[in-house]
């Protein structure tokens, strides 16, 4: 079976380029296709196939300040021409879904998120952090356009696979279209478990809008609560000016780094709503508990000491005393994206700390390893190869 392994971009290591890897793994003799790589980014997994770019490769800038570009992503995604190929697998969270299969081929798309820029994240993207009016307005102009194209494009796919029940609800929403779920890989083995907290909350995430991180610095700020944050991005600079002494900035780190700040945490601070979100996972495979924001993908991932409070008002809800339920909590989930609810949560959390069992944490991700991961998205391979999706 001759493949095509489609991808939106190749600028860096994040949730997707995970799942990439290992469609790379699964498939190690096909074709990589990307509107933009930079050497030395990615993972030597990725980086081993052969890439072939689009025209904003060769674009002013487009290293830095390619998400300027996006207006012309669907042209550049279109002019990638493939041939001879049996299956098109893409992975796509902006424009890599609308690839132009060839002739008799079968289109796989793993769906991250349809265009999160142009639909229900518009607001963060274009209208949040520092982002300038000339770019607000340049958004605007552009975004009826982009989401035709979005749903149009839509149908060059034969089989849509979500990495969550929330974004194949999105896919349904937008599209019109239905989408089988598998969640995306986490490399268990690489992470172990910790009964050591130190006295640090944590936080690895980039530096956007949506991602929330003010409400954590503001809760720890109050508290007097140490907040360690892992990663860069457009809002530093206003994160820098609302940090207290007790909040330290460690930029992006290694693998290995991150690793051992997931050991020594006491607890994750997650309070963006993500369409899935791998970091919760990977501080749960280090027996972490997270305290997250109740909506969005965590409610896949996650399972709260408290009932999910998405919507409700009031005191948090901890399980009764003698609660047997069949899987340990690995979280708490608060109901409001505000400061004061993010420092109930941590209260809520310090209170019960005892309920949590890092080894029962740890085990719970086992669903979640890399090796699952690989199987599944090879059967589904085969069965929209075959014509039996």
């Amino acid at each position: 079976m001759k493949v095509a392994i489609v991808h939106d971009w190749l600028t860096g290591m994040r949730g997707g380029e995970r799942c990439l890897e290992a469609f790379c793994e699964v498939f190690p003799e096909a074709d990589l296709y990307t509107l933009l790589y930079i050497k030395g980014s990615v993972a030597p997994a990725i980086e081993r196939h052969r890439i072939h770019t689009s025209f904003i490769q060769s674009l002013p800038f487009a290293g830095k300040a390619y998400r300027y570009y996006l207006p012309l992503f669907p042209m550049a995604i279109e002019s990638l021409r493939l041939t001879s190929y049996d299956l098109v697998l893409s992975s796509s969270h902006c424009v890599a879904k609308g690839i132009r299969p060839p002739r008799g081929a079968r289109h796989l798309c793993y769906i991250h998120a349809p265009m999160r820029y142009v639909w229900d994240q518009f607001e963060s993207y274009a209208g949040g952090g520092q982002s300038g009016l000339v770019a607000r307005v340049g958004m605007g102009l552009f975004r009826a356009r982009l989401q035709a194209w979005d749903v149009a494009s839509a149908a060059r796919v034969d089989q849509f696979v979500a990495n969550s029940l929330n974004i194949a609800k999105k896919v349904q929403r937008y599209y019109g279209r239905p989408a089988s779920v598998l969640h995306p890989p986490v490399d268990w083995q690489a992470f172990r478990a910790s009964d050591r907290a130190e006295d640090f909350y944590l936080m690895v995430t980039a530096f956007a809008p949506y991602k929330r991180i003010d409400l954590a610095i503001q809760a720890c700020n109050g508290m007097k609560r140490r907040l360690k944050i892992i990663g860069k991005g457009q809002e530093e600079v206003r994160l820098r000016k609302l940090a207290g002494p007790t909040v330290e900035f460690l930029g992006w780190q290694p693998d290995e780094v991150v690793r051992e700040h997931y050991m020594r945490c006491r607890a994750l601070l997650f309070p963006g709503e993500e369409d899935f979100g791998i970091v919760p996972l990977e501080a749960m495979a280090c027996g972490k508990p997270v305290i997250a924001f109740g909506r969005g993908g965590v409610l896949e991932t996650v399972v709260p000491l408290v009932a999910p409070m998405v919507g409700e008002k009031g005191t948090l809800r901890v399980r009764p005393a003698g609660d047997r339920s069949p899987q340990p909590p690995t979280g708490i989930f608060f109901d409001a994206q505000t400061v004061a609810a993010v420092a109930e949560a941590i209260e809520t959390f310090e209170r019960h700390r005892a309920e949590f069992d890092s080894s029962a944490i740890r085990a719970y991700v086992a669903g979640f390893d890399r090796t699952v991961f690989k199987a599944r998205l090879s059967e589904l391979a085969r069965a929209v190869v075959a014509g039996t999706d």
